[in-house]
C-alpha cells in the first residue's frame, strides 16, 4: 500500500470514527453553543496589541525616536544617534506617565539599536561595525542614566539589530508598575 493511499485510508477512518462517536473536534469543527463552556470575564474582548495595562502592569513596545512626534518633525536614520536616544526616552517617559507610572517604576526593558542604513551611508563590517555599535552603546548609556533616579534604572537587555521600523535607530520594549492609574471619565 502506498503512503498516499494509507493517508487517505486513515483520514477516512478518522472521519468515520468522528461521525460514529459524535466527536466534532476530530474533524476540526467547533462544538455547538449548547456545549460551549461558561464565558470567562473579559474573554470576549480581543487581546490588546502594543502598549496596554494588564493587572497593574503597563506593557510598552516599539517606542522609538519618532513616536509621539508629528510627521514633519521625524528624525531620519542619518541624524545623530544621541538625538534618537533622547527622543526615544522622552517618548517613553510621556507614555509611562500617561499610563499612571513613572520612569523609576519601569520593571524591565529591552533596548534595540541599529546602525544607519541609507543611501550615501557606508555599510560597516568587521571591527569598524563592532566599534560603531560600542560607541552607540556608550552614548546610549550616558543619556539613558539621566532618565532615572540614582539606583532606580530597570533591569535591561541591550541588542544590536540590522533594522528598526520607523526611521529610528533605537527601540524600547518593557514593562512598568502602574502606581497611579489614570481615572476614567464617568458618563
Amino acid at each position: 500500500m502506498e503512503i498516499n493511499s494509507r493517508r487517505t485510508f486513515f483520514g477516512k477512518l478518522a472521519a468515520m470514527a468522528a461521525v460514529v462517536t459524535g466527536a466534532p473536534r476530530l474533524l476540526g469543527q467547533q462544538p455547538s453553543s449548547a456545549a460551549a463552556p461558561a464565558a470567562q470575564p473579559g474573554a470576549d474582548r480581543p487581546r490588546p496589541h502594543g502598549n496596554h495595562v494588564h493587572n497593574g502592569i503597563y506593557y510598552f513596545s516599539g517606542t522609538g525616536s519618532n513616536d509621539g512626534y508629528p510627521k514633519e518633525d521625524h528624525v531620519l536614520v542619518t541624524d545623530a544617534f544621541e538625538k534618537h536616544v533622547t527622543r526615544s526616552m522622552d517618548a517613553l517617559k510621556k507614555s509611562v506617565e500617561r499610563a499612571g507610572s513613572s520612569m523609576d517604576n519601569i520593571l524591565n526593558m529591552q533596548v534595540f539599536i541599529c546602525l544607519p542604513s541609507a543611501d550615501g551611508v557606508p555599510a560597516l563590517t568587521g571591527k569598524a561595525r563592532f566599534d560603531a555599535y560600542l560607541a552607540h552603546y556608550q552614548a546610549l548609556n550616558k543619556i539613558y542614566g539621566t532618565y532615572f533616579s540614582p539606583g532606580k534604572a530597570p533591569s535591561r537587555a541591550f541588542m544590536a539589530v540590522d533594522w528598526i521600523p520607523g526611521d529610528s535607530l533605537v527601540e524600547l520594549v518593557g514593562s512598568a508598575l502602574v502606581i497611579n492609574p489614570p481615572s476614567t471619565a464617568s458618563n
